[in-house]
């Protein structure tokens, strides 16, 4: 209790950094605890991400030269121009290409700050309310921070009881492509089939600007190369095995072969600067884990959540979650569903720890941090969030019992999803 206290003080009453919070919440808890300040402990938390990391800071450093030498824009006004005249499928289209930068680095925030920021005022200008086109891009967002190939929240579950982030593919898009179809019939399609709201003449200018560069076979080129190498790894992974970064990073250098004339170096830090605060809260998630750790208070949560019944069980998932994911959605996958897969060991591991994972990104949406939600309502101009935030309100019920249902069928679900 003391760690959420000072967690809160800090970050709310100090509005100091959600990584500084919690970090001091971790020390506090140490010193409580009698184990001083544990040095040793609070450095091996901070690095207990470095995975995850790396991969966020070398998959953002690609998302950002892809968006600098004008791929995103130049696939965006084209699909918008062929589209324009089908909402249906052009609210389709919007919602898959915000979770595109979700699905390569697992964070909602390179979502919504990439794509989420592209399509942005083309959505204010056909005619989309701000608060629902926030809305729309924070839970896009968060369904590409859950979908492969990068799933965070899957891969810090499956690390904390030693299971490979492996056969996730078909039940995260099980888990999360109906759900972008909802949100796309839900916010946007009852907004792009009106055309009275269009605002044409702005419309015309924005698709003339994203149109600069012109769209050839050779801008696809970082995407044919991370593909080829994804593919490599996937089929001979014995023979072939680089890790993400650096296919990330051998991807983003292939961008200086694209033909147009861009900064890799300007990009790169760009791409890191905009990171830094998801990278800091992996941090200090980390952190207040290890010494949660060290002072029990994980382990009683772990034998806790082994007792309760089964009912009870799904009650405090759908609802503890969430909650714990205001502090962060990744420390709510460490914390909470660890000791949740574990007591539901009886289940199908890959289709529960989808269903988890889907749970925990609801933590993006929980104020006060609700890093989906700020950074969409930011992007769209919309000065309250919590607007952005009531809208995603029925959706995010919606997705957590769907959540909820993955877990509940896994057995029946993994002869068809899982190998």
């Amino acid at each position: 209790m003391a760690m959420i206290v000072c967690f809160a003080l800090g970050a709310f009453a100090l509005s100091l950094p959600i990584a500084v919070a919690m970090s001091a919440a971790a020390v506090i808890g140490a010193l409580l605890a009698g184990f001083g300040v544990p040095v040793r402990h609070l450095v091996e938390g901070m690095f207990g991400y470095i995975d995850t990391i790396l991969i966020i800071a070398c998959a953002m450093i690609f998302m950002k030269t892809v968006q600098d030498i004008g791929l995103l824009e130049a696939v965006a006004s084209l699909g918008i121009r062929k589209f324009r005249g089908r909402p249906l499928l052009l609210s389709i289209g919007v919602i898959f290409l915000i979770m595109l930068p979700g699905m390569l680095t697992g964070s909602s925030t390179a979502a919504c700050l990439t794509t989420g920021a592209l399509v942005a005022p083309i959505l204010l200008k056909l005619g989309v309310p701000s608060a629902s086109a926030a809305a729309a891009i924070a839970l896009g967002a968060i369904y590409g921070m859950i979908a492969p190939p990068v799933s965070i929240p899957v891969m810090i579950i499956g690390g904390g009881i030693d299971m490979p982030y492996v056969g996730f593919a078909l039940p995260l898009l099980f888990a999360t492509v109906p759900l972008a179809f909802m949100v796309a019939l839900f916010l946007l399609y009852p907004w792009l089939r009106r055309r009275d709201a269009i605002d044409e003449t702005g419309l015309e200018a924005e698709l003339a600007r994203m149109e600069m560069v012109k769209l050839t076979p050779r801008l696809f080129l970082p995407f044919g190369v991370l593909i080829v190498l994804m593919t490599l790894e996937q089929f001979f992974p014995e023979n072939f095995h680089i890790g993400m970064p650096l296919q990330f990073l051998i991807a983003s250098a292939s961008g200086t072969l694209c033909g147009q004339k861009w900064n890799p170096m300007k990009s790169a830090v760009s791409a890191v600067n905009d990171a830094l605060p998801v990278l800091g809260i992996l941090m200090g998630v980390g952190m207040f884990v290890q010494v949660m750790t060290l002072n029990g208070v994980r382990g009683f949560v772990s034998v806790t959540a082994l007792d309760i019944p089964r009912w009870l069980l799904y009650v405090s998932i759908g609802v503890s979650i969430p909650l714990f994911g205001a502090i962060s959605s990744f420390g709510a996958a460490s914390v909470l569903g660890v000791p949740f897969i574990l007591a539901l060991l009886d289940r199908s591991q890959i289709m529960a720890a989808t269903g988890l994972a889907l749970i925990a990104g609801l933590g993006d949406l929980m104020p006060p941090t609700a890093l989906a939600g700020i950074f969409a309502a930011q992007v769209v101009g919309e000065k309250n969030y919590f607007k952005a935030l009531a809208r995603c309100l029925l959706p995010a019920i919606v997705t957590a019992l769907w959540g909820l249902a993955v877990i509940a069928w896994a057995e029946k679900l993994a002869p068809f999803l899982t190998r």
